[in-house]
C-alpha cells in the first residue's frame, strides 16, 4: 500500500481537451480586428499560458502587434465571449472519469492547478459535472502568480489540505514540469495535449499516453506506506 497522496492536475490539455473552444475564441476576436483565423492544428500549441498569451500568439501567427490598450481590450472580449461558450465543444479526454475513481478509491485527494482564471476554470468545470471531484480548484489569479512559479503549486497542494512532500503533479507542457521540478514534486506527462514543446523532450518522471495509464504511474512515483 502507499499513502494517500494529493495529486494536482493541470486543466487545458490535461484534463479536458477545450482547444476547440478556446481556439474559437481566438478566431472570434481575430475576426473582430479584420485578421484570418488560425487552424485548429496549429492553434493547439499556442494553449496553455493564459488568454493574453494566447492571443499574443495569435497575433504573432499573423505578423501582428498591437498596443497595450488594444490587447486589454482583445483579452476582455476574448474572455467574455469563452465564458458564454466554455463547452461547447471542450470534453474531458477518454478515461479521465474513470482515472479519477480509481484515484479517489485510494484515498488520494485531487486537486487543480491551471494557469487559466479561477473562475473559468471552474464554470468549465461545472458544466462538465467534475467540480465535486477535486478538493481544490486554484488559477493563474488565486494568488496572483502563475506556473512555472512554484508559490501556486504549493498553495494549490494546501487549499486541498494536502503535503507537498506527498503531492505528483499531472501535465502536459512545460510549465507543469517546471512548476513541477521548482515546488520538488515528482511530475507525470501526458502526451495528448497542447505544448510546442514535444511533452517526452521535458523528461517528466513518468510519461502516459491514455488517462487508464494515469493511476499506476502515480503508484510508481509514491513510496511504499510504512508498516503499522
Amino acid at each position: 500500500m502507499t499513502s494517500p497522496h494529493t495529486i494536482v492536475f493541470d486543466l487545458d490539455g490535461t484534463l479536458v481537451d477545450t482547444a476547440p473552444d478556446l481556439i474559437a475564441a481566438l478566431n472570434h476576436v481575430l475576426d473582430r480586428e479584420g485578421l484570418p483565423p488560425v487552424p485548429m492544428q496549429s492553434a493547439r500549441t499556442m494553449i496553455g499560458a493564459g488568454a493574453r498569451k494566447l492571443i499574443e500568439r495569435g497575433l504573432e501567427a499573423e505578423g501582428r502587434m498591437v498596443s497595450l490598450e488594444d490587447m486589454d481590450r482583445m483579452t476582455a472580449d476574448f474572455i467574455a465571449y469563452y465564458a458564454d461558450h466554455i463547452a461547447v465543444e471542450s470534453r474531458p479526454f477518454e478515461g479521465l472519469e474513470a482515472a479519477l475513481d480509481d484515484l479517489s478509491a485510494r484515498g488520494h485527494r485531487l486537486a487543480v492547478c491551471t494557469n487559466k482564471l479561477e473562475w473559468l476554470s471552474k464554470r468549465l468545470l461545472d458544466q462538465l459535472g467534475l467540480t465535486p471531484r477535486f478538493a481544490a480548484i486554484c488559477g493563474a489569479d488565486t494568488f496572483g502568480v502563475q506556473k512555472p512559479d512554484p508559490t501556486i503549486l504549493r498553495e494549490t497542494v494546501a487549499r486541498a489540505g494536502g503535503q507537498v512532500a506527498a503531492s505528483i503533479m499531472v501535465g502536459d507542457a512545460g510549465t507543469d514540469v517546471g512548476v513541477a521540478r521548482r515546488a520538488g514534486v515528482p511530475v507525470i506527462g501526458v502526451s495528448f495535449g497542447y505544448t510546442d514543446v514535444p511533452i517526452v523532450e521535458l523528461k517528466p518522471d513518468r510519461l502516459i499516453h491514455h488517462m487508464r495509464d494515469l493511476p499506476e504511474a502515480a503508484s510508481s512515483l509514491m513510496p511504499p506506506r510504512p508498516p503499522q
